[in-house]
């Protein structure tokens, strides 16, 4: 028996089930997501090299600009301590134009490959400083795992799926490689350019492939990782649904702080009819208030007693009709008035006791 026990202990504690809703919302605002950085770095590749195909002329107009400016004004001979604060703007500012756009694409394209792998998201948890990160022990187990091995093999695949596709893109070209020599220097340059952006965006698409191969596994760790056991869905459970013990005592004390106000409620009828002992059924007539009886109390065996007794204190006639008084109980919640059908007979007994309180 002991064996069986700590067997059901131990595969309650085995994180065998998949991870709720809301166990993925409470990692989520960790910061704790499935994502890739390959993803990242092929999709800003691909946006930076594709942008070259746009503003590759204002990236070149700029650059010789500055160079023509260096020649131009020689700076060798008329660099001074007056003059440096402003050459010092101007290449700046020169750098700026040449630069600049190209940091606004890979902001953008590092903005759209990170929501479209978690959508919008903002935690300080992830960045905050964690003393187990720097633990040797898990550092090493770290070194020594099966996610490491899966980085090696990620690194390897991609050098050479991205060497080797920057490889036959040169190859491809290299007859007019080995002839830049012979060819005029805008022309090698416009060649080179075109090389560059043609090797930037095969390699940034083939890094794609291995982005998104890296992407599924990493969505598969994840879940992996933040697995449940059988015992962490019950206290989940617990959690959401609230303690069985809890949620018991909060109805009793609903049910007792109800109870209080019904019995608050029973000085105040009319008129109390019985079974005579299990039914109790307390109505209340106010003409100009409601057109018909009200059931302001009613209750069985202890309740009804109970009803009775108060009754009894303030002398409130107390009558039996034992199958009103089960119809009442029945049909009739309390506060609420009662139905046609029982007009007839709760008239006569309310008749019945204005002309023994000498009501009309």
């Amino acid at each position: 028996m002991k064996l069986l026990k700590i067997d059901l202990q131990f595969f309650n504690g085995e994180k065998t089930e998949k991870a709720t809703p809301r166990k993925k919302q409470d990692v989520r605002k960790k910061g704790q997501v499935a994502k890739s950085a390959d993803l990242n770095t092929a999709f800003n590749l691909i946006f930076v090299f594709i942008s070259f195909l746009f503003i590759g002329g204002f990236l070149r107009d700029n650059l010789t600009s500055m160079f023509a400016y260096s020649f131009e004004h020689n700076l060798s001979t008329t660099l001074t301590e007056e003059t440096i604060q402003q050459v010092f703007i101007e290449y700046t500012m020169r750098a700026v134009y040449i630069v600049g756009p190209v940091m606004l694409v890979s902001f953008i394209a590092g903005i759209f490959s990170n929501y479209l792998q978690v959508g919008f998201l903002f935690s300080t948890e992830a960045i905050g400083i964690k003393l187990e990160r720097i633990d040797p022990i898990k550092g090493f187990k770290r070194i020594y795992s099966i996610r490491a091995i899966v980085e090696l093999v990620k690194s390897l695949l991609k050098i050479m799926v991205v060497g080797g596709t920057a490889f036959f893109v040169i190859y491809y070209h290299w007859p007019e490689i080995v002839r830049l020599p012979l060819v005029s220097v805008p022309n090698s340059f416009q060649f080179i350019a075109k090389l560059t952006a043609q090797v930037g965006l095969y390699t940034a698409f083939s890094l794609l492939f291995v982005a998104i191969l890296d992407y599924l596994y990493q969505r598969y760790d994840f879940e992996k990782n933040i697995r449940m056991s059988k015992q962490d869905l019950k206290d989940e459970h617990k959690k959401t649904e609230g303690d069985p013990l809890i949620k018991s005592k909060v109805k009793q004390k609903q049910k007792e702080m109800a109870m209080g106000r019904m019995m608050a409620e029973v000085p105040t009828a009319d008129v109390i009819i019985t079974n005579p002992t299990h039914y109790a059924i307390a109505l209340k007539y106010d003409q100009s208030a409601n057109d018909a009886p009200l059931v302001v109390a009613k209750g069985i065996d202890f309740i009804a007693l109970k009803i009775k007794d108060i009754a009894k204190e303030h002398d409130i006639v107390t009558l039996e009709n034992r199958l009103l008084a089960r119809s009442l109980y029945h049909q009739v919640e309390i506060g609420t008035a009662i139905p046609e059908e029982f007009f007839q007979a709760v008239a006569e007994i309310i008749a019945y006791v204005y002309q023994l309180k000498g009501k009309k």
